[in-house]
C-alpha cells in the first residue's frame, strides 16, 4: 500500500497514474471538502484526513509501505498567510512524523525548485546553490523552504525522506489551474497581448511523476533533486504554444516595473473586494528572476526522462480546450 497526499491535484494526480500503471495498490488522503474529480473512475481507496488532523494521518499512514508526500496549499495570494504556514509548514512535520511512528521504509516530499537558489546573471542554478530564507517571496516559497528543512530534520533523525524539487510541471490534468497553467488559458483566451523578459524551466509533468517514483526507488535519503527539463524564456514558451495552436505570440516586452505596479495596485483591490487578484504582486515580484535550474543530478542519479516539451503542451492545450477553459468561437 502506498499513501499519497495532494492527489486530486495537478502532480499528485499524474503520481497516483503513474503508480498504479506499476500495479501498485493507492491511497489517497483527500479532504471532505477537496474536489475529487483528478480521482474519478481510479481504482485508490480514499481516506478522509487532513495534514493538520493528526489521528487522520495515523489512519492514513496505517498499513502503507511508502509515502508520496505532493499536497501543499499553492497559492501566490492569500488573504492569511498563517493558512499557508499551516499547511505546507505545520502539516508536513505532522505527516512526517505520522510516518516515522508508523515506521514507513520510504517517503518523497514534494518541495519546488522555489526553494532553491538563484545565480545572479541567470546561468542554470543546481541543488548546491547557496540560498536564504531572507530570498524567498511571498508566503507559498517562503513556507516550502521551510518545510524542506523539516524534511531534511526528519532524515537526520532516520526517517528515510528524498526529496523532491520539481520545476514547472505543464501537461494535462490541471484542473485548479496551476499559475503556468493559467498563463497557458490565458493565451489560449487571447488575453495575453505581451511579455515580460523573464524565464523558466519546463518539465513534462507525467516526468515529474516518474521522477517521484524513481525517487524513492534510487534516491539517496536527506537528498534533493531537481526534477527539470528544458530552460526557457517567456518569449519562447508564448512562441511554442503559437507554433501549436497557430494562434499569434505576443510581440510587445514590458519592462518589469509594470507587471509589478499592476500586481501591487490589483493585489490592493482583491483584498479590499474579498476576491483572489488577477495578477498577484508575489507573481509579479517572482517575473523579475529568470528560473533557470540544472535537473543534471536526477538525470545522473535517478534516470530523470527528459520528454519533449512539445508533447507535454500540446497535451495541456488539448485537455484545457476539452474542459471548457477555453472561449469558444
Amino acid at each position: 500500500m502506498i499513501l499519497v497526499t495532494g492527489g486530486t491535484g495537478f502532480l499528485g494526480a499524474h503520481v497516483v497514474r503513474a503508480l498504479l500503471l506499476r500495479g501498485e495498490t493507492v491511497r489517497c488522503l483527500v479532504r471532505e471538502t477537496s474536489p475529487r474529480t483528478n480521482l474519478d473512475r481510479l481504482a485508490v481507496e480514499i481516506a478522509v484526513g487532513d495534514l493538520n488532523d493528526p489521528p487522520s494521518l495515523a489512519r492514513a499512514v496505517r498499513g502503507a509501505h511508502a509515502i508520496y508526500h505532493c499536497a501543499a496549499d499553492y497559492r501566490l495570494f492569500a488573504r492569511k498567510r498563517r493558512e499557508v504556514f499551516r499547511t505546507n509548514v505545520a502539516g508536513t512535520d505532522n505527516l512526517l512524523r505520522a510516518a516515522a511512528d508508523a515506521a514507513i521504509e520510504r517517503v518523497v516530499y514534494t518541495s519546488s525548485v522555489g526553494t532553491l537558489g538563484r545565480k545572479c546573471n541567470a546561468d542554470p542554478a543546481d541543488e548546491t546553490t547557496p540560498v536564504s530564507r531572507s530570498e524567498m517571496i511571498g508566503a507559498y516559497k517562503t513556507s516550502k523552504f521551510d518545510a524542506e528543512r523539516i524534511a531534511e530534520s526528519w532524515a537526520r533523525r532516520g526517517l528515510p525522506v528524498v526529496i523532491v524539487n520539481p520545476s514547472t510541471p505543464v501537461g494535462e490534468l490541471d484542473v485548479k489551474p496551476t499559475p503556468t497553467g493559467r498563463m497557458i488559458v490565458d493565451f489560449l483566451n487571447g488575453r495575453m497581448p505581451a511579455y515580460v523578459d523573464t524565464g523558466l524551466n519546463l518539465i513534462d509533468a507525467r516526468d515529474v511523476a516518474e521522477g517521484h517514483l524513481l525517487a524513492a526507488k534510487r534516491g539517496r535519503v536527506g537528498e534533493k533533486y531537481i526534477l527539470g527539463n528544458r530552460n526557457m524564456s517567456l518569449k519562447e514558451i508564448f512562441d511554442a504554444l503559437a507554433s501549436l495552436t497557430g494562434l499569434p505570440s505576443p510581440r510587445v516586452r514590458l519592462p518589469s516595473w509594470i507587471p509589478i505596479a499592476v500586481g501591487a495596485l490589483d493585489t490592493a483591490i482583491a483584498r479590499v473586494a474579498g476576491r483572489e487578484p488577477r495578477v498577484a504582486l508575489d507573481a509579479a515580484r517572482m517575473s523579475r528572476h529568470r528560473m533557470y535550474f540544472d535537473s543534471s543530478k536526477a538525470v545522473r542519479e535517478l534516470g530523470l526522462p527528459q520528454s519533449p516539451l512539445e508533447d507535454a503542451l500540446a497535451r495541456a492545450v488539448a485537455w484545457f480546450r476539452e474542459h471548457g477553459y477555453v472561449r469558444r468561437g
